[in-house]
């Protein structure tokens, strides 16, 4: 998403939960809980997007600090300009998540064989 927006000329905002572990920005900017970050090129240094954690340099009123965000800590993603963007939910699966095997259906413990039966 970010690189997508950023190759359409938009500006990246990220939503993060600042309570989860890990989380490394200005305290004084967190509002409800929450901080939202400019993760544009040109708001930020070494801008640094991997599978676990984003990370950049950014100028807080002027005071430079270095953000450190675990992924797990990132609630969305949206386009300054249009505002349209990808909320992400705790139901949502972790990537490469397994997924969840079907239950077994109740009954004897022998596999069921296979009936067919001819159609004219």
């Amino acid at each position: 998403m970010h690189e997508w927006m950023t190759d359409n000329g938009q500006t990246p905002h990220l939503v993060v939960d600042a309570a989860i572990d890990g989380v490394a920005v200005p305290r004084q900017y967190i509002r409800d809980g929450k901080i939202v970050l400019n993760a544009s090129y040109t708001a930020t240094s070494a801008l640094m997007i991997k599978n676990d954690w984003v990370t950049f340099g950014a100028r807080f009123d002027g005071s430079p600090f270095e953000v450190q965000v675990p992924l797990n800590a990132i609630l969305g993603i949206y386009a300054r300009e249009t505002g349209e963007g990808m909320i992400f939910s705790d139901d949502d699966p972790a990537p490469g998540a397994p997924p969840v095997p079907p239950t077994k259906p109740t009954g004897g413990d022998e596999p069921r064989r296979p009936q067919l039966k001819v159609v004219k």
